[in-house]
């Protein structure tokens, strides 16, 4: 950060975005938990809610007792991945709303190369900034004789 840059600097603005950034939040994790993933079967034998919390609704269409224990074993495990994987999605979409596609955190669990990109601008640009400052002070101190 340099000088210009700093003296530019408004508390009260900062404060007034921070406020609106937390309350943004507190709106996201309330919608988060009302989200539901839902799926179902080809067929319609097995249909499955799945939420925060894990496991909320396991239907099975009386048809489905005609198949043998381990087939309905693989299709409620294959149509509870499809539940969460529809609860994940609606998570993303919600937190592409308030976070913007490209600043969205969750991406980052899908694409940790971004996430170690960002994190190598974020050293560089830190490294940057440091040296400015010590710069500066060096400066300071030269011109005080200290």
């Amino acid at each position: 950060m340099t000088g210009a840059s700093f003296a530019s600097f408004d508390p009260e603005r900062f404060m007034d975005r921070a406020d609106a950034w937390l309350a943004e939040d507190t709106r996201l994790q309330e919608s988060l938990l009302s989200l539901v993933g839902r799926a179902r079967d080809e067929d319609g034998l097995v249909t499955v809610e799945y939420g925060g919390g894990g496991l909320r609704e396991l239907e099975l269409h009386p048809k489905a007792m005609r198949l043998s224990s381990g087939e309905l074993a693989e299709r409620i495990k294959a149509v509870m991945d499809e539940a969460a994987a529809d609860l994940q999605r609606q998570y993303l979409e919600a937190m592409d709303q308030v976070y913007g596609e490209q600043d969205n955190p969750m991406r980052y669990l899908s694409d940790p190369d971004s996430a170690l990109a960002k994190v190598r601008q974020a050293e560089a640009d830190y490294n940057r900034t440091f040296q400015d400052v010590m710069g500066q002070l060096d400066h300071v101190s030269r011109r005080l004789g200290l």
